[in-house]
């Protein structure tokens, strides 16, 4: 039997400076908003992705700071791994990747993404490492654990 294959991506979750907004894009592809990121390159560092995918997808650079989460959906065999960034220059209104590239507040994110990015960005607010699996919609129960 084969070994299955997994895909990595890598995203960055940024605040502003009162903590209170995250930097979010709304995707052209699928139309959903999301913290910016994508899958890893052969050859590319987990930092160098995270901070080449919010440049790519927010015009934005950023200084990776921390994990804040790992995700699988378990649907698609993609591992997510989340850091918090510190903004080092500012996004702009959109990108090639993105229709819209928006500072949105902290309590809109639950309304705006589907539950198991939401967690993403809630999970970062804290100062622990989250795991947790899901099915690409919903986080799965039983599955989260924080260190």
């Amino acid at each position: 039997m084969p070994t299955p294959q997994h895909s990595v991506s890598a995203a960055g979750i940024v605040l502003d400076a009162t903590g209170k907004r995250v930097l979010l894009i709304h995707r052209r592809d699928n139309g959903r908003w999301e913290p910016p990121g994508g899958v890893l390159e052969l050859g590319e560092t987990i930092e160098d992705a995270v901070m080449r995918e919010v440049e790519e997808e927010t015009g934005a650079r950023v200084e990776v700071e921390r994990l804040t989460g790992v995700y699988k959906n378990m649907r698609r065999g993609i591992v997510a791994l989340v850091f918090r960034c510190r903004l080092l220059s500012e996004p702009l209104p959109q990108t090639e990747e993105a229709i819209t590239v928006a500072w949105r507040n902290i309590q809109e994110v639950p309304s705006l993404m589907k539950p198991a990015y939401a967690a993403r960005v809630l999970d970062a607010l804290d100062n622990g490492v989250h795991v947790r699996a899901h099915d690409g919609v919903v986080v799965l129960p039983n599955t989260a654990v924080t260190a």
